[in-house]
């Protein structure tokens, strides 16, 4: 088990180590730190005094990879590839580049905690709804109960998010007023505010979900040890939940985990319609502002919650199935 995580997490570690080295190259050397400072300054105000006194006031007047006027090691830790790129990884992300943007380290510890106020009881009820709205299709299975839960689902999948946030708002807070159209309040306020958007979201989710859970549980109904557990007496409700279930586990987990990073990183459409200040709509800011600090920073810690994601998945496969930890 030991060797079998320690797989895991070594080739995690490079995948991060390449995608933040491509990040780099792309925001360094094919966008240059003059194209950044001419972005931020903008308008007819762009001179090259101000582009230096930019560069210079958010460290990107050193050298790109190595700096010859210093001695030791600082002619490698005094360039703009040891501040951007290798201080990502002891979570020092600097500072943004906008005129009044602060420290991106306490914007992303304050703001992960929103997001995770709306995403975590999302996760949590769409492996729960989706799981048992399949298990009851299968249940009915070949009846008019799953063809028109089918045909259900195909019609939930086919319509965008937007149009469940754009009806949702207007039927659930403009028409019979349940809920704020959108806002934010900490404390037990937040709950009022929570409600439309996790409700929404489970919505726009459950379609695809449900019918894809549904496909794995019909393709294990078919296998010798559901006939077996058949044989001996056993109720279909039995057979299902307690061998069916845990036989379909491994692509559950792989569904449900491949969700598991937006608890933290938060989700760019439904944070930014609801008003939420979570990490989806600071990411939406800085685009829209073209802070790449903030870009870069984001792009390396969604590749750290994805890979530290997979590798959690990795683990939970070998307690489904001890089996896979022999691969």
């Amino acid at each position: 088990m030991l060797s079998y995580l320690t797989r895991r997490v070594i080739y995690g570690a490079l995948v991060l180590l390449g995608v933040n080295l491509a990040t780099f190259f792309l925001f360094f050397t094919v966008n240059t730190p003059d194209d950044m400072a001419r972005l931020n300054i903008g308008g007819k105000r762009v001179t090259p005094e101000l582009i230096s006194k930019w560069k210079i006031e958010r460290g990107y007047d050193k050298p790109l990879y190595w700096n010859d006027k210093k001695e030791g090691s600082e002619k490698f830790t005094e360039t703009i590839f040891w501040d951007r790129s290798v201080s990502l990884f002891s979570l020092n992300f600097g500072r943004a580049d906008g005129e009044s943007a602060g420290n991106i380290g306490h914007e992303v510890s304050t703001r992960m905690w929103v997001s995770m106020q709306l995403a975590l009881p999302l996760f949590l009820l769409q492996v729960i709804a989706s799981t048992s709205f399949a298990l009851l299709l299968v249940m009915f299975r070949h009846t008019k109960w799953d063809l028109w839960g089918v045909v259900t689902c195909v019609f939930m999948l086919s319509i965008s998010s937007l149009f469940y946030i754009i009806v949702g708002q207007f039927l659930f807070s403009r028409v019979l007023r349940l809920a704020p159209i959108s806002g934010y309040a900490p404390g037990l306020d937040v709950v009022k505010f929570l409600v439309l958007p996790i409700g929404l979201s489970l919505l726009a989710r459950l379609g695809a979900e449900a019918r894809l859970y549904r496909a794995m549980f019909l393709e294990e109904i078919g296998r010798d040890y559901v006939r077996t557990a058949r044989a001996k007496g056993l109720a279909e409700t039995v057979v299902l939940y307690k061998h069916v279930l845990r036989n379909a586990l491994i692509p559950i987990i792989t569904s449900a985990g491949a969700y598991l990073p937006y608890v933290f990183m938060g989700s760019l459409v439904f944070e930014s319609f609801f008003g939420i200040p979570g990490l989806g709509a600071y990411v939406i800011e800085a685009i829209t502002k073209q802070d790449f600090a903030i870009v870069r920073t984001m792009v390396f810690v969604g590749s750290l919650l994805y890979i530290a994601t997979y590798v959690l998945i990795d683990i939970l496969y070998t307690w489904a199935d001890p089996r896979v930890r022999l691969a």
